[in-house]
């Protein structure tokens, strides 16, 4: 699970209170993520060209539209 500015902490309530606590106390610290790791799909379509974002939209709407209706 991961908190509202990047952090881990634990998914188990009473193993993520204990965690707060911890951090409150200094015993141990926060641990934030890479904000580029964060932004993940946003950081890809920045990087692509127009023709290979074209070529993966059609890919997938190939890919949609040949499913049978189910």
């Amino acid at each position: 699970m991961i908190g509202p500015h990047g952090e881990k902490r634990p998914a188990d309530p009473i193993a993520n209170a204990v965690h707060v606590a911890k951090v409150l106390t200094r015993e141990r610290e926060e641990e934030y993520i890479d904000e580029d790791r964060r932004r993940g799909g946003f950081a890809r379509a920045e990087s692509l060209t127009p023709e290979r974002r074209r070529e993966l939209a059609r890919k997938a709407a190939e890919a949609r539209w040949s499913k049978e209706n189910e």
